[in-house]
């Protein structure tokens, strides 16, 4: 067999990968060649008398091949990602940005955001959303009010768990009863998006921050 088979020099694969494999002739028998996928399984078998050239297009096949994917679908970078990619909370990320966030929510240090929708900021007054506009500092601190550090899943939050500090410097009630998660007042509407530097959590109203 001559030429090596390696279809991932580095961790980086593109979304075509062609890979070579040759046979000379070598051996009288057959030989297999089995690419398996989550969905396709192809099998192969030949007599290796000629060179034959296997072009593969199919990306999941190779990452199985050669080992490129070790954690399934490649998820989102960063929480500053998930935020943006997720279609009801526009208003959050446009806020965050607003705020000078941003570098909070795309850092190493793992943090949790519970986001209000788009719908729960369509119930905050006007008036109340024209004055934060115009509050750098205090949208700051309502929008830290939805942040603690860590991640946090829903499967590790309890029935009448202990507050979670926020990085505003207050606290909130986040809690489960059966297959609910509520944050004070609030209910989570989409748990466990998960990035590798935190988790996001869409909840369906805006968190009142303490008056300091």
């Amino acid at each position: 067999m001559n030429g090596a088979f390696n279809p991932c020099h580095t961790r980086t694969c593109s979304h075509f990968i062609h890979a070579f494999v040759t046979f000379d002739t070598y051996l009288a028998g057959s030989a297999i060649v089995a690419a398996h996928t989550y969905r396709w399984r192809f099998l192969m078998t030949f007599r290796p008398t000629r060179r034959l050239v296997l072009t593969a297009v199919t990306l999941g096949a190779l990452l199985q091949i050669a080992g490129c994917a070790t954690t399934g679908n490649m998820g989102p970078a960063t929480v500053q990602s998930v935020v943006g990619s997720t279609a009801e909370l526009s208003t959050f990320n446009k806020l965050v940005s607003n705020a000078g966030l941003g570098d909070v929510l795309s850092g190493s240090n793992p943090v949790t955001i519970f986001a209000p929708s788009d719908e729960a900021f369509k119930a905050v007054p006007a008036a109340t959303l024209d004055k934060l506009a115009k509050d750098p500092a205090a949208l700051k601190a309502l929008l830290q009010h939805h942040m603690v550090a860590g991640t946090v899943r829903s499967a590790d939050i309890l029935a009448g768990g202990a507050p979670l500090a926020t990085l505003g410097g207050g606290k909130i009630a986040v809690s489960k009863a059966g297959g609910f998660v509520t944050v004070d007042e609030s209910l989570v509407t989409k748990a466990d998006l998960f990035a590798p530097n935190g988790a996001v959590h869409v909840i369906d109203r805006v968190l009142t921050a303490p008056k300091k």
